[in-house]
């Protein structure tokens, strides 16, 4: 009678240890795919949606079209960069200047 309890012990517990690994990878891939990043068109048009706020009807309609449709601003060059700080820090000098260029380059635009 021991031994019968022990292989059913035995095969209740193998069961369930085989059955736990399954269950864990499936509640781990969802989290997952819930946060997975937007590509570029999402971003879109969460943003274009978000701008659109208090639009309605056609005039939002028109609005989304616009959007939606817009193309991406090109990305600042550092030498668009350099032209713009040059042209801002006319009248400063030395160190003043220094620190102002310095500032100017390394924000992101």
């Amino acid at each position: 009678m021991k031994k019968i309890i022990a292989v059913i012990a035995a095969f209740g517990f193998a069961s369930s240890a085989f059955a736990a690994p399954a269950s864990a990878s499936a509640s781990a891939s969802a989290p997952a795919a819930a946060t997975a990043p937007k590509n570029s068109q999402q971003s879109k048009m969460a943003t274009c949606n978000a701008d659109a706020a208090g639009k309605k009807g056609d005039e939002r309609k028109a609005f989304m079209k616009e959007c939606l449709s817009a193309k991406p601003a090109a990305p600042v060059t550092q030498q668009d960069k350099m032209k713009t700080c040059n042209a801002d820090a006319t009248g400063k000098k030395g160190d003043e200047r220094k620190a102002f260029m310095k500032e100017c380059l390394s924000a992101k635009k």
